[in-house]
Parts: C-alpha cells; sequence; structure tokens
C-alpha cells in the first residue's frame, strides 16, 4: 500500500525515539477523493490508534493508516532526502484526490479513472481538462475538452497520439479509438 524508503524509515526511528514509548507514524489523506486532497504524517500516540487502523510495520515503527485514507493511500511513497539545501520529507500519493479503481471495475470506471489520474494533471498546465461523455457501443470513448482546450492547435495531436494511444494500450482491446464531442472552433467561449 505505503512505501517508506530506507532514508525515511531511518528518519521516523530517529524522530520516534524522541516520543512516548509506543507511539507510531500515521499517514493520512485530509478531503480525500476531492481536488482539495491532501497527505499528512503526524505522530499517533498508543491512545489515538483507532480499531480499524490499518498498521503497517516496519523496522523499528509502524504506520498507521485510518480506514478512510486506505484506497486514497494506494501506490503512495514516502521519502527523506538530504541535500546542499537541506532536508525534505516528500510523500507521494497519486490516488489522493481519486480513488484508484480495481482492474475488473466497469469500463466507463477505468477510462474516467485514468482520465482524472493521468491525462488531467497534464492538461492542467495549459488550463485544460477533459471528461469521458460516453463509451459506445462499438468501443469508442467520447471525449469533452474545456478550458485551455478550446481553440488549441494541438488537439488533434494530444486526443490521436496522447489520449488515444494510451487508452487502447492500457484497455486490452475494450477501447477503439477516442472520438472528440468538443467544438474546437476559437470564439467567444474559447479560454485563452
Amino acid at each position: 500500500m505505503i512505501t517508506i524508503s530506507e532514508s525515511a524509515q531511518k528518519h521516523f526511528i530517529n524522530l520516534l525515539s524522541q516520543q512516548a514509548e509506543g507511539t507510531h507514524i500515521r499517514v493520512f489523506v485530509v478531503n480525500p477523493g476531492t481536488a482539495k486532497a491532501e497527505c499528512g504524517v503526524s505522530y499517533c500516540p498508543p491512545d489515538a490508534v483507532e480499531a480499524d487502523d490499518i498498521k503497517l510495520p516496519f523496522e523499528g515503527f509502524s504506520a498507521m493508516i485510518d480506514a478512510d485514507s486506505k484506497g486514497f493511500l494506494e501506490d503512495a511513497e514516502i521519502d527523506f532526502t538530504t541535500d546542499q539545501m537541506g532536508s525534505q520529507l516528500t510523500l507521494k500519493a497519486p490516488n489522493a484526490k481519486l480513488r484508484k479503481v480495481a482492474d475488473d471495475a466497469p469500463l466507463f470506471e477505468r477510462v474516467h479513472y485514468f482520465l482524472q489520474a493521468e491525462v488531467n494533471p497534464q492538461l492542467a498546465g495549459h488550463g485544460g481538462e477533459c471528461t469521458l461523455v460516453e463509451i459506445t457501443d462499438d468501443g469508442y470513448a467520447v471525449l469533452q475538452f474545456g478550458g485551455g482546450c478550446n481553440g488549441c492547435a494541438q488537439i488533434d495531436v494530444t486526443v490521436k497520439d496522447g489520449i488515444e494511444k494510451q487508452l487502447i494500450d492500457l484497455m486490452h482491446g475494450e477501447i477503439k479509438g477516442v472520438k472528440d464531442a468538443t467544438d474546437h472552433e476559437r470564439g467567444d467561449h474559447s479560454y485563452y
């Protein structure tokens, strides 16, 4: 569920050695499943352990995960690096804003998850976004683009060379292609 690097484990062991006996760390997500999701790590004294917490044992300490955060911390990574600028603890949780869907989930859910987790973060850098409108009976994902994608001259490249290729590879023949439902003509509706 969570990968904690060797350097981060040593860092936690050092921090916990200065705390009360039996103190663990807690890894959590605030506002899970939303655009405002944020991950954090805190001390978890013995009296703060809940009955439904998930305990992940490591050498010298345990990481406690509350049941509500579990699905949002799937594939999370914690690392601790030190360089000439100082030390930094980093927590990456790619599923914090959107719960990872199962491999056997319905096709619509899996395509939606891919768009939200992989495509939209890239489009957001250009002020754009896309949503899944439908999956046609003949296997085409129909996408609606918005924001900076309106009036964009590179939309065909984004759709065909980017999203379509990845979806065809990921969905193993369940998706034949991608269709764009967006009006990309420059005009008053376009965002620049």
